[in-house]
């Protein structure tokens, strides 16, 4: 897996639903809450009728840096809430990804937003070492 563009952690004996579980919980101790919540393998059987793994995208935000970016940078909303991947593996193991705020933020010509990007970036990186 590439991590140009991601935060990864793989936890070759952690159940989905107990890594789903420790995310929320690892998310929330960093100040995130789960805005969205997308589905994808429900969401593909329903829609394409496929079977896929066990995968679910977690739109997470912290809504003091949320405020501070979209303050500084009002479009910024279109690079927001930050996704947290929680997928199963075919051997049982879990892989955890997170969308890396420096790359997206990068996009932006506003140097104002680096500081916000990086505060996002640290509280994740935290979160995901805190998963097991």
């Amino acid at each position: 897996m590439s991590d140009s563009y991601a935060l990864t952690r793989s936890f070759p004996s952690m159940k989905y639903d107990d890594a789903v579980d420790r995310v929320r919980a690892v998310l929330a101790e960093e100040g995130f809450g789960v805005l969205t919540e997308i589905d994808i393998k429900a969401t593909l059987k329903k829609k394409l009728d496929v079977d896929f793994r066990r995968y679910i995208i977690l739109g997470a935000c912290n809504p003091p840096l949320a405020h501070r970016a979209l303050s500084t940078e009002p479009l910024i909303g279109v690079l927001l809430p930050c996704n947290v991947v929680v997928m199963e593996n075919d051997d049982g193991g879990t892989e955890v990804a997170a969308f890396k705020p420096s790359v997206g933020f990068d996009m932006v010509s506003n140097p104002d937003v680096q500081p916000v990007a990086k505060d996002v970036e640290e509280r994740l990186t935290r979160a995901l070492d805190r998963i097991l």
